[in-house]
């Protein structure tokens, strides 16, 4: 199972919000590219890039700065935040960016998410944000009225690399990873899940380790790396099946 170290970026420094609110955000590295070199040396395999700019803008904003990333690092990294045109998929992947996450234009353009599978086959991520089982789109700030799982179900054909899932009410708040929803939506489908939201201890990571065989083969992991309750050695112990 991969762990994605995430990058949240708002006005060109790393942060991370809670519940998803851009008001209660907390500025944990103003040097992202520093940020994402440690990743690298701490031995994670991927990293997890979020324009939360681009996000509530709709276009991306943090330009330089993922830029900067892709250049600054081996590792692929997967990107999302106010990506919602076929061009901006494709600058994105010519730029090194390995895997683009679409969000918001699943919910109001599916045909071009699947164009954008069929173009870039295991290039494109779908990510659903979900507050109390409906998706939320727009940087969170909009509740649709889409279940979870009927709009994973409608990309199942399409060849999505995966369906990024994360439980907004969760989402930096520390309060232990939604993993029945997670692993209820994993079973329920054939293209991969990755976890998302809440993951605040090893306990967690084990809970997740735990159903990878419904298909949840990945966990994405934020706040807890970086104030120190998780670490990055025991975080990638736990997720190879070793004992932490």
């Amino acid at each position: 199972m991969i762990i994605y170290p995430a990058i949240d970026l708002k006005g060109g420094v790393c942060v991370r919000l809670v519940r998803g609110e851009m008001s209660d955000a907390t500025v944990f590295n103003d040097d992202p590219i520093d940020q994402a070199q440690g990743f690298e040396s701490n031995g994670f395999s991927w990293i997890h890039l979020v324009d939360l700019d681009g996000a509530f803008e709709g276009r991306s904003v943090n330009d330089e700065v993922v830029r900067g990333i892709v250049d600054a690092v081996d590792l692929p990294v997967q990107l999302g935040g106010g990506i919602r045109s076929m061009q901006a998929i494709e600058q994105w992947l010519e730029r090194g960016v390995r895997r683009v996450i679409l969000g918001t234009v699943a919910v109001r353009d599916p045909n071009l998410v699947r164009q954008a599978c069929a173009n870039f086959p295991g290039q494109i991520a779908i990510g659903i944000d979900s507050r109390d089982g409906l998706v939320a789109v727009e940087g969170w700030t909009e509740r649709s009225t889409i279940k979870t799982l009927d709009l994973a179900l409608q990309f199942e054909d399409c060849g999505a690399a995966a369906i990024i899932h994360t439980d907004i009410n969760r989402d930096g708040a520390m309060g232990g990873v939604n993993v029945e929803a997670t692993a209820d939506l994993a079973f329920a489908l054939n293209t991969p899940v990755i976890a998302s939201g809440g993951v605040s201890s090893l306990e967690d990571l084990r809970a997740i380790k735990a159903v990878e065989h419904m298909g949840v083969d990945g966990v994405i992991c934020g706040r807890a790396l970086y104030d120190g309750r998780i670490t990055p050695k025991d975080a990638l112990a736990v997720l190879e099946g070793a004992a932490a």
